[in-house]
C-alpha cells in the first residue's frame, strides 16, 4: 500500500479557495468509488499556507490509473475540470511524496 502526499503552497489568503477545491474533488472521488482524500492544513508547517490531499493506494498503476480519471465516465472529468479550474491561480508551488506504507 502507498501514501501519496499533494504538498501544496498556497498564495496568502488562498488556503480556503483551495481547501474547497480539494473537498469537492474527494466527494467527487468517494462518489467514483475512487477512494478517499484527507485533506489537511498547516498548524506549523515549513511554510505558512500549506495544503496536503492524502490518499492511499494499493499500487503506483492504481495512482496512474486515478490520475488520469475516469475514461468510463466523461460527466465526472467535466464535473472535475469544472471543480480545478483556475487553480494554478491559488497555488504558488508543490511537490509529490510518495510513501511505501509500511504498518
Amino acid at each position: 500500500m502507498l501514501l501519496i502526499r499533494e504538498v501544496m503552497y498556497c498564495k496568502p489568503g488562498k488556503v480556503r479557495p483551495m481547501v474547497e477545491k480539494s473537498l469537492a474533488i474527494s466527494n467527487l472521488m468517494k462518489k467514483g468509488k475512487m477512494g478517499s482524500v484527507r485533506v489537511l492544513t498547516d498548524v506549523c508547517a515549513e511554510q505558512f499556507w500549506t495544503l496536503v490531499m492524502e490518499i492511499e493506494v494499493p499500487t503506483m498503476k492504481a495512482f496512474e490509473e486515478m490520475m488520469e480519471g475516469p475514461k468510463d465516465n466523461p460527466e465526472a472529468m467535466k464535473e472535475f475540470e469544472a471543480i480545478m479550474k483556475g487553480y494554478h491561480d491559488l497555488i504558488e508551488r508543490g511537490r509529490r511524496e510518495i510513501y511505501k506504507i509500511e504498518g
